[in-house]
């Protein structure tokens, strides 16, 4: 059990920072992130006058931090999640924003039963979650409204539960039903962008922008 508490810890621990340095910006609150300290880009170069991005730039840039966001999916899971939006009626945007909400991995840690979104997939991955009663170990599972996502009971003492519970930079958004006494979350309802707490701006639009020419 200590063990795998560390590799929960630490798992991807540089990769994360390291998508913080890229975008420039805090993507996910952590009060440990380097661009809290910094904010210039990683490597050598990293300090040159920015030059004015274009918009083919901003489109990108769009994509890679929701893209890193959640867990910093591969282009083609998240090109395919992207290509299911677009087929859904309503606002494409909108739709992404609620699949990529509907991940898993993205429920647990929005339920703060882990501390990072690295650390949620790796927790689903090693089927600590069921979901409904039943263990579910797919962290792009996809929950639906009304599901109940829970940590199985020899797990509900782990460390790395017990400490991202009390972490005061992020609160459960209002689309979930979480008891932490229980360590169960309720999925209540879709969310579209404005429901999202994301501690900087998304721009599912630009994604939008960026696979339209792309």
């Amino acid at each position: 059990m200590k063990l795998e508490r560390i590799q929960i810890v630490t798992k991807r621990t540089s990769a994360k920072y390291k998508i913080d340095r890229r975008m420039g910006e805090n993507i996910w609150g952590r009060p440990k992130s380097p661009v809290n300290r910094r904010e210039y880009g990683p490597g050598q170069h990293g300090q040159r006058r920015k030059a004015k991005v274009s918009d083919f730039g901003l489109q990108l840039r769009a994509k890679q931090k929701l893209k890193g966001y959640y867990g910093d999916l591969t282009e083609k899971q998240f090109k395919k999640i992207f290509k299911e939006a677009d087929r859904v009626k309503g606002d494409t945007g909108e739709n992404l924003i609620g699949l990529l909400e509907r991940r898993l991995d993205a429920v647990v840690y929005r339920a703060k039963f882990v501390p990072t979104i690295f650390a949620a997939r790796q927790f689903v991955n090693h089927g600590h979650v069921r979901v409904n009663g039943k263990k579910v170990n797919i962290a792009s599972y996809r929950v639906r409204e009304g599901d109940v996502v829970e940590v199985r009971d020899r797990s509900k003492q782990m460390a790395a539960i017990l400490e991202a519970t009390q972490l005061p930079e992020r609160d459960v958004p209002d689309y979930m039903d979480v008891d932490h006494s229980k360590l169960t979350a309720t999925f209540t309802r879709t969310p579209g962008l404005s429901d999202v707490p994301y501690p900087v701006l998304m721009e599912p639009n630009l994604v939008i922008e960026y696979y339209a020419q792309n």
